[in-house]
């Protein structure tokens, strides 16, 4: 699937494409009120604004839960990639699963700009040489407070993000989180960014041109609402905790504005 984001205003400029390498099934709620799971990360990362001459996104779909990956020959056209979350364990050795490592591998000796949130963070962890497993304090679900990190790499991108944030007296963001795996031990040469109370890497960075984040920056209110509607309904978490989420969603939520931020800053921004 392709689909063309118009670019702000400004001048002419490359325009610029994106896969997302998408690790789950669309939810019957989420195509019937998005259109998908592309529509949901385009709305949360692709380009806003009017018309401009020239620039504008390009995202495109590969549906890598199925097998469908982008092949050699197509790799070199994008600027960033993409991988979603699921349903499934980042270290499961479904061929599918095999697959995707071996392409983290191939588009980190690319350099190629790649985002791996949630699953997609472990899977990315997983290929590069790290240890992923089942989370030893349970499922985390619902909104969670993150610390970032004490001493942070000098990476533009998070720069831009930080801004907004490093006036506070500890620079902290609240974020979705839904997940019962995480990372246990980081890959050689990577750098925790951010931890919380449940879990000790909640970011991580491999240079300048690989992110993993652990919670869900795209995620919206009703999103997480009905994907805990559906895990109390299979039975994969309780009611108590279902409706403890319900409850903290009344009270909070997360620091949408921020993740977001710091992931189009990322997908986006040449590192001098």
């Amino acid at each position: 699937m392709k689909v063309i984001v118009a670019a702000a205003e400004g001048g002419v400029r490359r325009r610029r494409r994106y896969a997302l390498l998408l690790a789950a099934r669309d939810s019957d709620y989420v195509r019937k009120v998005y259109g998908g799971y592309l529509e949901v990360f385009i709305r949360a990362f692709g380009d806003d604004g009017d018309v401009g001459d020239g620039g504008g996104e390009e995202w495109d779909m590969f549906r890598a839960v199925d097998g469908e990956l982008p092949g050699a020959d197509e790799v070199d056209g994008y600027d960033g990639f993409v991988i979603s979350g699921s349903p499934h364990d980042a270290y499961a050795d479904d061929l599918w699963i095999l697959r995707l490592c071996l392409l983290v591998r191939d588009l980190v000796a690319m350099r190629k700009r790649l985002l791996g949130i949630c699953f997609g963070h472990q899977v990315i962890c997983r290929a590069l040489g790290g240890r992923v497993g089942k989370a030893r304090g349970g499922w985390d679900i619902g909104i969670r407070e993150v610390a970032m990190a004490e001493s942070l790499p000098p990476y533009r991108f998070l720069d831009d993000a930080l801004q907004g944030i490093t006036a506070a007296a500890a620079p902290y963001a609240k974020i979705t989180e839904v997940h019962q795996d995480e990372v246990w031990e980081l890959p050689a040469g990577a750098e925790v960014l951010a931890s919380s109370s449940k879990t000790g890497v909640e970011m991580f960075c491999a240079g300048d041109r690989v992110l993993g984040i652990q919670g869900h920056p795209e995620y919206t209110a009703d999103i997480l609402l009905n994907l805990v509607d559906r895990l109390s309904s299979a039975g994969s978490i309780t009611m108590a905790v279902a409706e403890g989420v319900r409850r903290q969603l009344e009270d909070t939520g997360p620091d949408r504005e921020f993740w977001i931020k710091l992931c189009k800053s990322f997908l986006k921004t040449e590192e001098e």
